[in-house]
Formats: C-alpha cells, structure tokens, sequence
C-alpha cells in the first residue's frame, strides 16, 4: 500500500476522490433504481432501462458521449420527484446497497491520507443527494457534486444547477484549493476515468484506478501510477481497522461553485454544438 507521510509545517494539502468505480464499484446513482422504484419514483420499464445502464458503464465505462446521455436520461427521470422522498430513500437503503460494494483499497487510502493529515474530498458527477451521505459514510472531509434545480413544491424540475464534470470538477478543485489554502501540487487526486482528465492535471500527485482505455494511455504517458481496486468489503468487516476519527460535520462543497457552474456549463454547451454540428454536417 502507498506510504502517505504529511509534513504538517507545510501548507494543508487535501486527496480528491472520484466516486463511481473509484471508491465504489459500480454507479451510485443507478446503484439506487431499485430503491426508488420501490418506492414508486420509477416504474418497472425505468427500472430494467437504469439496470441495463448500469451493466454498460460497469462493462466499458462511459465517454463523453454516453455520460451527456446518462445525463439527459437521469434529468428527465428525476424530474417531478420530491427530494425529501428522495433523501430518506437513500438513508433508509445507504448501508445496504453501498457498503458492500466500497472498494477495500479505496477505504484503505482514505484512511491513510486522513492519518497523515489530508482532508479527503468526494468529487462525483452523481447527485448531491446520493453524494453527501456516501462521502459520510466514508468519513470524507467534503464533497462536490451535481446539483438539480429545486422548485418552490419541494421537487426537482429537471433542469441542472451545477453539473460536477470535466473541466468544472477541476475548477472546483482550484477554488476549493484558494478557500482552503491546499498546495495543489503536493494534492492527490483518483479516478478512473478520462473525462476527470482536468481534475487529475490540477494535482501534483495524479492516479488512474482502474483506468479507462483513454486514460490508461494518459497514465502510461505521463508516468502517472496505475491502481487496480478489485475488492469490495462491507466497511463493518474492515473494523476496527478502519478507523475514521472524529470530524466536524461534512461539507458540502458544491455551493463553491458559482463560477465553476457556469464554465462548466458554458464548456458543455460548446462541446454539445459542435457535436450536434458534426453530426449534421455528416448527414448532409
């Protein structure tokens, strides 16, 4: 296992973890379905649809492409839930679906970034209602993640507030690094994925677990190490070796993100025309 060791004269320094097959092994979000569809938010045809999602991103991961895919689906889905129903369906059901499927090597080194002095922060492109009580689960410092608009019912009206991905995680990271007095580059960032491409350039100390194509051959260019996480153990079974000490109550991290937002969101709408234009350009 990795050697952490902090020298705590020096200016604070933070680990930022991607969730999804990350820390997890599968999608927090579509971990849920079967949750809210017992709980009447989806019917059976969503269920089996969010099920069959969940085996592609599990089977190959997700580009650009089919995370803006992931993306529009959940959108449409969530839309009209009541976010308070949405929230006790997570707590009733958090430790059951999630604590199984924690990756026994992630807990690992959440515990020793935390014993050499590092806040640890989840930085997830799944919603802040699955995110926050996953990043407490795990003893995280703080969290970032996709924020949906609330209406004045107390439901969510589909439309996106924050979207945690791609260069707005690593802007994220940046204001958390200016608010919090991080050393970027003596940070610590894991993921599995390219698109976190802009998240891992940010931090001096980057690592691919479980890469992706695309960024195991990033990895191998920029020397950057490879971790494999192969073993989900409930949290319960690694006690009392994993040892979370007490902290001050999580934050939520998103709300940092006015600016980040509209970036990322601008940077989204960019990329989205220029795709829909190649596409025309093709069939024409």
């Amino acid at each position: 296992m990795l050697r952490l060791v902090e020298n705590h004269s020096s200016p604070r320094t933070a680990a930022f973890f991607d969730l999804d097959k990350t820390v997890i092994a599968k999608s927090s979000t579509l971990t849920f379905s079967k949750s809210f569809y017992q709980g009447g938010l989806i019917n059976r045809r969503a269920a089996l649809r969010t099920a069959y999602t969940q085996f592609v991103f599990l089977a190959g991961g997700a580009d650009h492409d089919q995370m803006e895919r992931m993306r529009e689906y959940l959108s449409r889905l969530c839309k009209g839930w009541n976010v308070q129903q949405v929230k006790d369906l997570v707590a009733e059901t958090l430790h059951d679906l999630i604590d199984p499927i924690i990756y026994d090597e992630a807990a690992s080194l959440i515990e020793e970034h935390h014993a050499a002095g590092r806040d640890v922060v989840i930085v997830s492109t799944s919603g802040a209602e699955v995110v926050e009580p996953i990043g407490e689960l795990l003893g995280a410092d703080r969290v970032v993640a996709t924020r949906m608009v609330v209406g004045d019912d107390g439901c969510f009206t589909g439309e996106v507030e924050y979207y945690a991905y791609g260069p707005t995680k690593a802007e994220a990271v940046r204001e958390l690094a200016e608010s919090e007095g991080y050393d970027l580059a003596r940070c610590y960032a894991y993921s599995d994925s390219a698109t976190d491409l802009p998240m891992l350039e940010t931090v001096g100390h980057a690592y691919a677990v479980n890469p992706d194509r695309a960024l195991r051959r990033e990895a191998v260019a920029r020397d950057w190490p490879i971790l494999v996480f192969n073993r989900p153990v409930r949290l319960k079974q690694r006690l009392p070796s994993f040892r979370m000490p007490p902290r001050p109550a999580l934050v939520a991290a998103a709300a940092i993100g006015a600016a980040a937002a509209t970036a990322g969101l601008v940077w989204y709408a960019n990329r989205r025309r220029r795709t829909v234009s190649a596409r025309t350009a093709t069939a024409a």
